[in-house]
């Protein structure tokens, strides 16, 4: 059986990622959903996957993902200011986010992920001779950034 933590089961991940990410319900009808839903499971003396919105959020940011923690910095507009300001210039925004560095490095380091990266920069040409761009290690970034890295260059 597989572990679904911190979800309670299979259905509660497919659902909070359903309704967080895929349909992006408002709180207050999932929160009806939720209602509805515990109604029809009373009968059988049972609940459904998260009581409310605010359940259904905790459960998502406790999801641990490779082990790269949480990180919270604080901006706000510096700049000039008209009269009558929109309040977004004169308030503090949170931006929670995880390193993004450390997020692919897990990647790269996951087994699973094994089959589906190009670990090498690659030059593909078409039947015309034109280069063949579809991912980052197939562009000419990738391709100088190896050969200018490199101890053994070709001339």
């Amino acid at each position: 059986m597989m572990d679904w933590t911190p979800y309670g089961s299979r259905i509660a991940f497919e659902l909070a990622d359903f309704i967080y990410r895929h349909n992006q319900m408002s709180a207050s009808n999932f929160n009806t959903l939720c209602k509805l839903w515990g109604a029809t499971l009373l009968p059988h003396d049972d609940i459904p996957p998260f009581s409310n919105h605010s359940e259904l959020c905790q459960t998502i940011d406790e999801t641990p993902v490779g082990g790269v923690a949480w990180e919270t910095i604080s901006l706000s507009y510096s700049g000039p200011q008209p009269d009558n300001a929109p309040l977004w210039m004169e308030s503090t925004h949170k931006i929670w986010f995880r390193d993004p560095q450390l997020l692919f490095k897990g990647m790269l380091e996951n087994p699973e992920f094994q089959d589906f990266f190009d670990y090498v920069p690659l030059q593909q040409y078409d039947a015309h001779g034109g280069c063949q761009y579809e991912n980052v290690m197939l562009g000419n970034w990738a391709w100088k950034q190896a050969v200018s890295n490199s101890e053994f260059c070709c001339s």
